[in-house]
Protein backbone atom coordinates (compact mmCIF):
# COMPACT_ATOMS: atom_id res chain seq x y z
CA UNK A 1 0.00 0.00 0.00
CA UNK A 2 1.28 3.73 -0.78
CA UNK A 3 -0.30 6.15 1.28
CA UNK A 4 0.34 9.79 1.88
CA UNK A 5 -1.13 12.71 3.73
CA UNK A 6 -0.87 16.47 3.60
CA UNK A 7 -2.98 19.21 5.54
CA UNK A 8 -4.83 22.00 4.25
CA UNK A 9 -6.10 25.34 5.90
CA UNK A 10 -9.77 25.83 4.24
CA UNK A 11 -9.10 29.57 2.38
CA UNK A 12 -12.34 32.08 2.89
CA UNK A 13 -12.50 31.37 -1.01
CA UNK A 14 -13.35 27.92 -1.00
CA UNK A 15 -16.50 28.55 1.24
CA UNK A 16 -20.07 29.41 0.21
CA UNK A 17 -23.07 31.57 1.26
CA UNK A 18 -23.03 29.09 4.42
CA UNK A 19 -19.81 28.95 5.30
CA UNK A 20 -18.83 25.53 4.21
CA UNK A 21 -16.56 24.70 2.23
CA UNK A 22 -17.94 23.99 -1.57
CA UNK A 23 -17.99 20.62 -2.51
CA UNK A 24 -15.95 21.69 -6.09
CA UNK A 25 -12.69 21.83 -3.60
CA UNK A 26 -12.75 18.37 -2.35
CA UNK A 27 -11.84 17.54 -5.76
CA UNK A 28 -9.02 20.01 -5.91
CA UNK A 29 -7.94 18.90 -2.87
CA UNK A 30 -7.73 15.01 -3.73
CA UNK A 31 -5.28 15.96 -6.46
CA UNK A 32 -2.99 17.81 -4.11
CA UNK A 33 -2.62 14.92 -2.14
CA UNK A 34 -2.77 12.51 -5.18
CA UNK A 35 0.25 15.09 -6.32
CA UNK A 36 1.33 14.50 -3.20
CA UNK A 37 1.75 11.15 -2.84
CA UNK A 38 3.54 11.16 -6.18
CA UNK A 39 6.16 13.20 -4.95
CA UNK A 40 6.47 11.35 -1.93
CA UNK A 41 7.12 7.80 -4.24
CA UNK A 42 9.84 9.65 -5.76
CA UNK A 43 8.06 9.94 -9.06
CA UNK A 44 6.65 13.62 -9.42
CA UNK A 45 3.86 14.05 -11.90
CA UNK A 46 6.06 16.83 -14.09
CA UNK A 47 8.73 14.29 -14.30
CA UNK A 48 6.23 11.71 -15.34
CA UNK A 49 5.03 14.04 -17.65
CA UNK A 50 8.38 15.06 -18.66
CA UNK A 51 8.90 11.18 -19.83
CA UNK A 52 6.22 11.28 -21.67
CA UNK A 53 2.58 9.87 -19.61
CA UNK A 54 -0.06 11.46 -18.76
CA UNK A 55 -2.67 10.45 -16.29
CA UNK A 56 -6.24 11.65 -16.81
CA UNK A 57 -9.19 11.42 -14.12
CA UNK A 58 -11.22 8.43 -15.60
CA UNK A 59 -13.93 8.64 -12.96
CA UNK A 60 -14.25 10.52 -9.27
CA UNK A 61 -16.52 9.85 -6.85
CA UNK A 62 -17.25 11.81 -3.16
CA UNK A 63 -19.12 11.25 0.07
CA UNK A 64 -19.28 14.25 2.45
CA UNK A 65 -19.75 13.24 6.31
CA UNK A 66 -19.97 16.30 7.75
CA UNK A 67 -18.82 20.01 6.95
CA UNK A 68 -15.31 21.93 7.43
CA UNK A 69 -15.79 25.61 6.84
CA UNK A 70 -13.39 28.53 6.60
CA UNK A 71 -9.74 28.17 8.69
CA UNK A 72 -10.51 24.61 9.23
CA UNK A 73 -7.42 22.64 9.04
CA UNK A 74 -8.29 19.26 7.19
CA UNK A 75 -6.07 16.52 6.59
CA UNK A 76 -6.48 14.64 3.30
CA UNK A 77 -4.90 10.80 3.11
CA UNK A 78 -4.05 9.84 -0.40
CA UNK A 79 -4.54 5.63 -0.38
CA UNK A 80 -3.38 3.15 -3.73
CA UNK A 81 -4.15 0.29 -1.79
CA UNK A 82 -3.52 -2.64 -5.12
CA UNK A 83 -0.77 -2.62 -7.67
CA UNK A 84 -1.61 -0.49 -10.06
CA UNK A 85 -1.67 -1.63 -13.71
CA UNK A 86 -2.55 0.18 -17.03
CA UNK A 87 -5.70 1.06 -14.52
CA UNK A 88 -5.99 1.84 -10.98
CA UNK A 89 -7.81 4.01 -8.27
CA UNK A 90 -6.32 6.10 -5.38
CA UNK A 91 -8.79 6.64 -2.72
CA UNK A 92 -8.73 9.81 -0.10
CA UNK A 93 -9.81 10.20 3.58
CA UNK A 94 -10.49 13.61 4.71
CA UNK A 95 -10.64 14.50 8.47
CA UNK A 96 -10.77 17.76 10.70
CA UNK A 97 -10.28 17.64 14.28
CA UNK A 98 -9.87 13.65 13.66
CA UNK A 99 -13.33 13.19 12.80
CA UNK A 100 -13.85 12.03 9.46
CA UNK A 101 -15.39 14.64 6.77
CA UNK A 102 -15.26 13.01 3.91
CA UNK A 103 -14.05 10.16 1.46
CA UNK A 104 -14.10 9.45 -2.02
CA UNK A 105 -11.72 8.04 -4.99
CA UNK A 106 -10.11 8.66 -8.59
CA UNK A 107 -9.92 5.86 -11.40
CA UNK A 108 -7.15 7.03 -13.80
CA UNK A 109 -4.78 5.40 -17.02
CA UNK A 110 -1.50 5.98 -17.96
CA UNK A 111 -1.71 7.65 -21.72
CA UNK A 112 0.62 8.81 -24.09
CA UNK A 113 1.09 12.60 -25.31
CA UNK A 114 -1.18 11.85 -28.06
CA UNK A 115 -4.01 10.71 -26.09
CA UNK A 116 -3.46 7.00 -26.52
CA UNK A 117 -3.41 4.41 -23.67
CA UNK A 118 -0.13 2.95 -22.84
CA UNK A 119 1.80 0.59 -20.60
CA UNK A 120 2.90 2.52 -16.83
CA UNK A 121 6.44 3.61 -17.11
CA UNK A 122 9.60 1.62 -16.14
CA UNK A 123 10.23 3.47 -13.65
CA UNK A 124 6.85 3.63 -12.28
CA UNK A 125 6.50 -0.26 -12.39
CA UNK A 126 9.23 -0.65 -10.49
CA UNK A 127 8.38 1.55 -7.72
CA UNK A 128 5.34 -0.22 -7.30
CA UNK A 129 6.91 -3.84 -7.37
CA UNK A 130 9.24 -2.60 -4.80
CA UNK A 131 6.57 -1.97 -2.60
CA UNK A 132 3.56 -4.05 -3.31
CA UNK A 133 6.18 -7.28 -4.39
Amino acid sequence: MLQSRIEIRVRYAETDMMGIAYHGNYVTWFEMARVHMMDEFGYPYREMENDGYRLPVLEIGARFKRSVTFDDRVAVEAILREKPGLRFRIDYRLSCNNRAAAEGFTRHAFLNHAGRPVRPPKRFLEGMEALFG
